[in-house]
This record gives C-alpha cells, sequence and structure tokens, in this order.
C-alpha cells in the first residue's frame, strides 16, 4: 500500500540516545531537560522570539486564542477550507467564525473579501496557510491594522515555510504550528505557538499547565497541554533532518508536475514568488477531466494508492455545524467547489520516484 503520507522518524539508535537520560532521571513532563533543548532549537531554527510548546497544535491554537484576551462571543473571521481544528478552536473558545471564501490560486483566504465581512464585533481574523503556500500576509495585516484586529496564523500546514527568508512563524500577533506525526516536522503529537510580544509568556505558559504559577498558586482557570519529554525527544531527532527532509519532498513534487503539467482538466498549484515551500502535501484539482475526483480517488484506491480528500468536507457542512446560523450564512462557492475536486496525492520523503510515476500512470490512464 501507499499511503498519502508517512511518519518521519530518526533511527531507532538516534532516538533511543536521546531518550535514555530518561530512565535516569525519571522527568517525564512538565517542562524537562527535553523540552527545553528543543523550545530553544527551535525558536531559533525559526528566528522567532517566542515559542511556547504544546501537547498538540489543537490546544496551542486554543491557547493562543484565550490568552489574547478577546472578548468572547466576538466574531473570527477565518476560512472553512481548513481542517476541523480550526473552527473547533474558535467555537470551543467562545468566539463565532465568520467564513470567507479562498481564492482559486493557492486556496488561502481570499483578502478581497475580508473587509466586507468586518463588523463590529469582529475581534480577529485567523487565516490557514494552505498545503505549504503561505496566505497573503502583507493585504492581511493592512486590513488588520485598519480595522484594530488580532491576527492569528493556523500555520499547521506551514513549518519551515520562509517568505523573502522570513519564516511563516514572525507573521501576525501569533502562528500556530501542528507537529503531528502527519505532518512535515513531527514530535508524534504535539504543536507550538510562535510570537513575539513577552506578556503572552507567562500566560501561555499558565494556560497549559492548569493556570498553576507555583505550589500554592493558581493565576486563572488553564487547561492542561504540556509536550512531555518523549515527544520533545523526537522533535529534537527530527529537527537535524528537517532540512534534508524539505529537499526529498520538493524533488518528488517536481517529479508530480513534470508528470502531470499540462494535462487537461488536472490543474496543480504554481509556486509562490519569493516563498521557500515545504511541500507538505501535494493537492491536485480535477477540473474538467475525464473522471471526477471522485472516481481518481477511487481507482487509486484500487491500486492500493491512499489519496486524501483535503480538505472535504468544508467545515461550515460538518453535521456538527450544519444547523448553525453562522454555516447557514456562509458563502464561500470558491472553497464548495475546489473541496469537491481537489486530491492531495501521496508524498513523503521515502516515497519512491517509481511509484510516483505508477500514481501518475494511473491517473493519465483514467
Amino acid at each position: 500500500m501507499i499511503n498519502v503520507t508517512r511518519s518521519s522518524m530518526p533511527s531507532f539508535e538516534e532516538y533511543c540516545e536521546e531518550i535514555r537520560p530518561l530512565w535516569d532521571s525519571h522527568w517525564l513532563t512538565n517542562k524537562g531537560s527535553l523540552h527545553e533543548r528543543l523550545r530553544i532549537a527551535l525558536q531559533e531554527y525559526l528566528s522567532v522570539k517566542h515559542i511556547a510548546l504544546y501537547a498538540n497544535g489543537h490546544l496551542a491554537l486554543e491557547g493562543i486564542l484565550s490568552a489574547l484576551n478577546m472578548p468572547k462571543g466576538g466574531e473570527i473571521i477565518t476560512t472553512p477550507f481548513t481542517f476541523v481544528s480550526t473552527t473547533h478552536a474558535i467555537v470551543r473558545c467562545g468566539f463565532t467564525p465568520v467564513f470567507c471564501d479562498i481564492n482559486d490560486v493557492d486556496y488561502t483566504i481570499d483578502v478581497n473579501q475580508i473587509e466586507s465581512l468586518i463588523t463590529d464585533k469582529t475581534v480577529a481574523i485567523l487565516p490557514v496557510h494552505v498545503y505549504g503556500n503561505l496566505c497573503n500576509i502583507e493585504d492581511i495585516q493592512t486590513i488588520a491594522e485598519k480595522h484594530g484586529l488580532k491576527v492569528i496564523y493556523d500555520a499547521a500546514h506551514a513549518f519551515g515555510v520562509t517568505k523573502n527568508r522570513i519564516s511563516a512563524a514572525n507573521f501576525g500577533d501569533a502562528s500556530m504550528f501542528s507537529f503531528h506525526a502527519t505532518k512535515v516536522y513531527s514530535t508524534i503529537e504535539g504543536g507550538a505557538i510562535c510570537f513575539n510580544d513577552d506578556s503572552l509568556v507567562q500566560v501561555l505558559d499558565d494556560w497549559k499547565n492548569f493556570g498553576i504559577r507555583g505550589p500554592e498558586a493558581c493565576a486563572y482557570i488553564g487547561g492542561n497541554a504540556k509536550m512531555n519529554e518523549f515527544q520533545s525527544a523526537m522533535g529534537l531527532c527530527n529537527l537535524r533532518h528537517i532540512d534534508d527532509c524539505i529537499v526529498k519532498r520538493k524533488k518528488i513534487a517536481e517529479r508530480y508536475q513534470e508528470l502531470l503539467s499540462g494535462i487537461a482538466g488536472i490543474k496543480l498549484c504554481a509556486g509562490q514568488i519569493g516563498i521557500r515551500s515545504n511541500y507538505a502535501y501535494m493537492p491536485v484539482v480535477f477540473e474538467g477531466f475525464r473522471l471526477s475526483r471522485d472516481e481518481v480517488f477511487e481507482k487509486l484506491k484500487s491500486h492500493d494508492i491512499v489519496a486524501r480528500k483535503y480538505f472535504y468536507p468544508l467545515t461550515c457542512d460538518l453535521e456538527c455545524y450544519r444547523s448553525m446560523s453562522f454555516s447557514q450564512t456562509a458563502s464561500t462557492p470558491v472553497a464548495r467547489r475546489i473541496a469537491a475536486q481537489v486530491l492531495t496525492l501521496p508524498i513523503y520523503e521515502e516515497l519512491e520516484l517509481e511509484k510516483v510515476d505508477k500514481i501518475c500512470s494511473i491517473i493519465k490512464e483514467g
């Protein structure tokens, strides 16, 4: 079977060497030495002032939405073309998502529609970097400053991505990264918030540890979202290999581009000017191809090739949101069209080019 992705892992020996000291210290969580080493290493790699590590990306996003102290019940402009975690975090933190459409070039939020959605209840914009493509950060920042809004990026797909050599971790008020096992960079599970505001350091640390500030002090109602030492060890190992990993993924993406470009009915993402991608996903839109997206999906599946309808359905169409007013009023025709036509093909650094050739041959045969 060729899976859509495969977790990046160091050698068994490298990981065992990293975790060996834990059998002496018995310190397995609560900001141990591996956690602190990883925090500093990531801070340097991403060239960001502050980073807070979390048990997963979803809790990291909830953490920053809570830490920014925005009025509860306020509206946050985002996109439904994302993993459900984005919408869940907004709703679970007491805000109302307002869905903006995406553009049909890189599938990120359509900056030309954001201002029309701003009301006196709007408190923030939460754009989503998609597939390793970055949002139009300049226009988003201009709009946010004009209207006094926070900008929190869902950068789950953007680890290692840079724009004009500046890490995606530095844009907006904060950026959330996912370190899930399926991501380009993984800590098994895990996530982080990157930010520059000194005042957020304490509150983000508190939020992931029940609000506890000492043996007899609890500042406010926090949660439990700490990254443990085994996750941190995997992160330290994988960070040593991340640049090689991205180079290998690039070669695979280029092979797909070579074999699938210029075919009627098949649309591929063009590279973004000034942006170094991480080649997190290989999205292909089937629009007017002789087979529908779903037919291509089933054909690949019959050959034991697992692709993914990513993102489908839109979060506003999910059962848990379907009856809610913010979903019923959402107008996102481009997102709906792309969601019905896009398929992400297998890509991971160990995927042999011969298997890419096979996947493309099956698609082209129709």
